[in-house]
């Protein structure tokens, strides 16, 4: 779109950055590319002023109420993200990449219909748009439309044979749905096109190691950390697959990395495997509160993007959660259930409560301890008298207290879980048998517990 030359604006040099005293004369025109490369060097505050000064002198400049609305989403404001961007293709809708931001914010809101709407008519403009095909093929996979996933990556290969990303997405895509060598293969190719990718070195060695391919997995994860020799995440799957003796809980900084990387897309991604263990839980609060009253002190031990929180709300006065990762914090916080969100080590957190809440719940998060004595001791810590804890782990049926398995997670046998129950002090102890989510076409077979 055109924008006028009209208009021009006597912009601070104390606004640049620069002493105060001067002014220069800027047009709308010249103002908006200035504020665009501050952008791109990551001078938000400043690029977003200007953006602003150049809708006040021309409120129709669809050039600055688009890359406003970019701003916005990297800075975590959605909602106002969503309303700039589509303004500006109100008044351009001409622009595919226009069309394709606007997909990456719904689909960042989990508004997918809206998402998948923006995706197609960013590519009925450009044609030759490989990236928007490539995310197309997220959003369809995401929503469960397999065939319009695999189909949308395949036309984005076939219009960039070079194109990393589409090979890794078609590459778990095949991996989910049981056809293992041709995931082998497209993620053989995103390797050769970027050798040094690390999402794509995490999911050669989780292949591996799921494929039982041990020696090749660790000869794959050893590379890793040739090119990356601080990754906790390289370190933590060296260790899963034997490589060096197991820890007795994964490293917080493995944690981090894990979560911090995964949590835009953690929702959608559980909700695609059947993820249940938050159902799990809110069913066995049910049944051991019976009706809400909203009477309870409450700690979500692991919160993540607060899945458990819903279940909880009804039941509690006050609700607290508590995660390692922050970005994962952020998207909990967004669901408005909390009271109070901590951003701690789960051990740690609990050890500085005493005897301060009724009930508190850990969906999966136990998976990334080996050992439980310690977080079992500062549950019961953390507990009231007749207070509640209530838990899901992965299982295994092997004699074996725990077992760090090849995906990077643990499993525990149901007689080390209640004997070390027994050991912090819970005396009322109920275990089931259950599966948490779908795994590679496959049920994850896990243990509900409550104990008080």
């Amino acid at each position: 779109m055109p924008l006028s030359e009209q208009n021009e604006l006597a912009v601070g040099e104390a606004m640049l950055g620069k002493p105060e005293g001067q002014t220069i004369e800027l047009t709308v025109d010249q103002l908006v590319p200035f504020a665009m490369q501050l952008h791109k060097d990551s001078r938000f505050d400043l690029a977003e002023k200007l953006y602003l000064a150049a809708l006040e002198a021309e409120p129709r400049n669809a050039n600055a109420k688009h890359f406003l609305g970019v701003l916005m989403q990297q800075t975590g404001r959605v909602d106002d993200a969503i309303e700039y961007i589509q303004k500006s293709i109100d008044l351009d809708g001409s622009v595919s990449a226009w069309h394709n931001n606007l997909g990456n914010v719904l689909l960042a809101a989990g508004r997918f219909d809206e998402a998948a709407k923006a995706y197609t008519r960013s590519s009925d403009l450009d044609e030759g748009g490989y990236e928007v095909l490539n995310n197309l093929g997220v959003l369809f996979g995401k929503m469960g439309r397999t065939e319009e996933a695999d189909a949308s990556f395949r036309r984005a290969i076939a219009l960039n044979p070079s194109l990393p990303n589409a090979h890794l997405n078609l590459s778990s895509l095949c991996s989910y749905h049981g056809r293992v060598t041709e995931g082998f293969s497209h993620l053989a190719d995103a390797l050769a096109l970027s050798p040094k990718d690390q999402r794509a070195k995490h999911m050669l060695v989780t292949a591996l190691g799921r494929a039982n391919r041990v020696e090749e997995g660790l000869a794959a994860c050893r590379e890793w950390l040739e090119v990356y020799p601080t990754s906790p995440q390289a370190k933590h799957l060296l260790a899963a697959l034997g490589g060096v003796p197991t820890p007795d809980r994964a490293a917080n900084e493995y944690v981090v990395a894990e979560f911090d990387g995964f949590a835009a897309r953690f929702d959608a991604k559980l909700a695609a495997l059947e993820y249940r263990a938050p159902q799990l839980v809110g069913d066995e609060i049910a049944r051991i509160f019976g009706t809400p009253l909203a009477q309870l002190q409450a700690m979500d031990a692991g919160c993540g993007t607060g899945l458990c929180g819903p279940f909880l709300r009804p039941y509690s006065n006050h609700l607290q959660g508590v995660d390692l990762s922050a970005n994962m914090l952020n998207l909990a916080g967004d669901r408005k259930v909390y009271d109070v969100l901590l951003h701690a080590e789960l051990v740690e957190c609990l050890q500085g409560f005493a005897a301060q809440f009724d009930l508190i719940v850990s969906a999966d998060t136990l998976c990334y301890f080996g050992k439980l004595a310690n977080v079992f001791s500062a549950a019961k810590h953390a507990l009231r008298e007749e207070g509640h804890w209530i838990f899901t782990v992965e299982s295994h049926v092997d004699p074996v207290d725990y077992i760090l398995q090849p995906h990077g997670r643990y499993s525990h046998s149901c007689g080390y879980v209640e004997a070390e129950l027994q050991n912090a002090g819970f005396v009322s102890i109920a275990v089931k048998s259950v599966t948490l989510r779908s795994e590679g076409g496959k049920p994850v077979a896990g243990w509900l517990v409550a104990a008080s």
